[in-house]
């Protein structure tokens, strides 16, 4: 391909962004998904750059910092906030999991409704209330929130269950000011495990709420 050298220089670069963190530096442990998204940015601008037009290897380079510094961005973005949401969530039930590209919030159901309700719990308004801060703290960004069951029982009715419970933990974000055109709502049903149906343990995991955060830029 005529791009062939530009691009073995843009992931050359890349690689040497990816080394540029000393590992004994007391932050290295928190800047793992700011490198990742450094990496996967510098070679996608090093792949646009060298597509298009003449003077690719200027452009692979060029395309390639770019990159970088976007991708940087967000996963440095990603970090923090993945970080302020576990400070101030108060329950070591709720999982916040940070996949360089998005925020997965994972609220077991069992926590936030009683069984067969779509009602959230009072006293879960706190939790709720600390995720629509931190999602007002950090605007650039969507949320789809994704309600989930076990297969206990019928399959349309876990899917109008999981739908129920994802709109309601949308309305409590929403109450709590974050803007509508930000949040999306849906349920699986039983669709999406995540553990085996097989044991009491593995269908409470399967019974929960993702809150997934996705940047804008």
């Amino acid at each position: 391909m005529t791009f062939k050298t530009p691009l073995t220089l843009s992931l050359l670069g890349a690689l040497a962004l990816a080394g540029c963190v000393d590992p004994q530096s007391p932050t290295a442990g928190d800047r793992p998904r700011a490198q990742n998204g450094a990496v996967a940015g510098a070679v996608l601008g090093g792949l646009l750059g060298a597509s298009s037009g003449d003077d690719k290897l200027v452009k692979a380079v060029v395309g390639a910092g770019i990159g970088a510094a976007i991708g940087g961005a967000i996963g440095a973005t990603l970090d923090k906030q993945a970080a302020d949401l576990r400070s101030s969530i108060g329950n070591d039930q709720v999982t916040v999991t940070n996949t360089g590209s998005e925020l997965v919030v994972r609220m077991p159901q069992d926590i936030l409704f009683a069984v067969d309700s779509a009602a959230l719990r009072p006293d879960l308004a706190r939790d709720i209330q600390a995720v629509s801060r931190n999602l007002l703290d950090y605007p650039n960004s969507t949320i789809q929130i994704v309600g989930h069951t076990d297969n206990t029982g019928e399959a349309a009715y876990n899917q109008d269950l999981s739908e129920r419970r994802a709109l309601a933990v949308a309305a409590a974000l929403r109450s709590s000011g974050v803007p509508a055109g930000r949040v999306q709502a849906f349920g699986s049903g039983e669709n999406q495990p995540i553990a085996s149906n097989l044991t009491p343990e593995g269908r409470a995991q399967n019974r929960r709420v993702d809150i997934i955060i996705r940047p804008t830029n």
